[in-house]
């Protein structure tokens, strides 16, 4: 184990790649000159994908099909179900997830092969299905942005959820996009105490400037929703009306939410995570996300596995419900435009 907690990253060890035959493990510290995880830098990887549009087949994600231009988040937050999905490219789900990041660069020229596809009939492109379109490193790659300006080009619905201020350095393309009623942004915020934000999620945007990003989208009329996502039972569920509240004012018409559920190496981190981090609270929370899943911390069954079952989940769905009401209303669901479609021929140019 290293010698101390390491600050800037969610995940505090490398949980066993269950694909792999063989792991490095260290079992007597005294073994070794210096510990074998200590300072952990970011490494980037390339890859040269062959498809970047996915068909979601889970028929409770809301999703239809999700464009991931990231493999692996350097947001590091401890929770993240995309975890798991690192073990297939031979890492860990633990502190490779946030430290060895895979990039898509031909992501929008793949897009473009998609759309012009005479096989493609318009649907809402969603950013990200996986990992954050906007973690740090696409300040850098700028993938996003092209992928944005190949949905503008042909004028395909995208949906965006993210966690990171970013998003506001590609207000002009998203604000032509909105002409049509070709997009919708949501930001997601888990909690307004920022103390929980830097320890459950270290690299992502504050939540006071996640809210400044709500109000700035929805100033500029882009229709701007709050995924309070995911509640935490007994860390983060009595934040839920203060959520809605702060931002609702800022701007958002619209609210989801999921139960949060830790499948596979996530189960190891998160509790590793917890009781490092909340000791005296860790059975609860823990005791807590497992009444919301049959007694287990982890649950793959569809409708139920987003929003749990049992009292605590109920009372976290009446909590949500009563809040969004209060503070939003009843307002009709967002619906896009698939009618502004126009196909072109792979690489040709629009003028808009």
């Amino acid at each position: 184990m290293q010698s101390e907690y390491i600050k800037g990253r969610g995940s505090q060890l490398n949980t066993a790649n269950r694909f792999a035959k063989q792991e490095v493990v260290q079992e007597h510290l005294e073994g070794l000159d210096e510990p074998l995880i200590d300072e952990v830098h970011t490494q980037v990887f390339f890859e040269h994908a062959k498809k970047i549009v996915n068909k979601i087949e889970s028929p409770d994600v809301g999703m239809q099909f999700s464009v991931n231009p990231y493999q692996g988040c350097e947001h590091g937050c401890i929770y993240c179900y995309a975890r798991n999905s690192h073990q297939y490219w031979g890492f860990s789900a633990g502190l490779d997830f946030e430290s060895k990041i895979i990039v898509k660069k031909n992501a929008a020229e793949l897009l473009d092969k998609t759309f012009a596809d005479k096989k493609w009939k318009p649907a809402v492109i969603s950013l990200s299905g996986n990992t954050d379109c906007y973690q740090p490193i696409e300040r850098k790659f700028k993938i996003t942005r092209s992928l944005l300006e190949v949905c503008l080009k042909y004028k395909n619905p995208v949906g965006i959820i993210t966690k990171n201020q970013l998003v506001l350095r590609d207000l002009d393309i998203l604000i032509e996009l909105n002409k049509l009623n070709l997009v919708q942004v949501f930001v997601t915020i888990t909690s307004l105490n920022e103390d929980i934000r830097m320890k459950l999620e270290p690299r992502t945007a504050t939540y006071k400037n996640r809210l400044k990003v709500i109000e700035e989208l929805s100033q500029n009329g882009i229709p701007v929703g709050v995924m309070v996502a995911p509640i935490i039972p007994g860390l983060t569920n009595y934040d839920i009306p203060k959520v809605i509240e702060a931002a609702t004012n800022a701007g958002a018409h619209t609210a989801g939410y999921t139960i949060v559920r830790l499948n596979g190496a996530i189960a190891e981190l998160f509790t590793d995570w917890v009781r490092k981090n909340y000791p005296d609270a860790a059975h609860k929370i823990l005791t807590q996300i497992a009444d919301c899943h049959g007694e287990n911390l982890h649950d793959s069954r569809f409708g139920n596995r987003m929003r749990g079952d049992g009292k605590m989940a109920e009372s976290i769905k009446q909590l949500f419900t009563i809040s969004r009401k209060k503070y939003m209303g009843n307002k009709p669901k967002y619906a896009f435009n698939l009618d502004a479609f126009e196909r072109h021929a792979k690489g040709q140019l629009n003028l808009f």
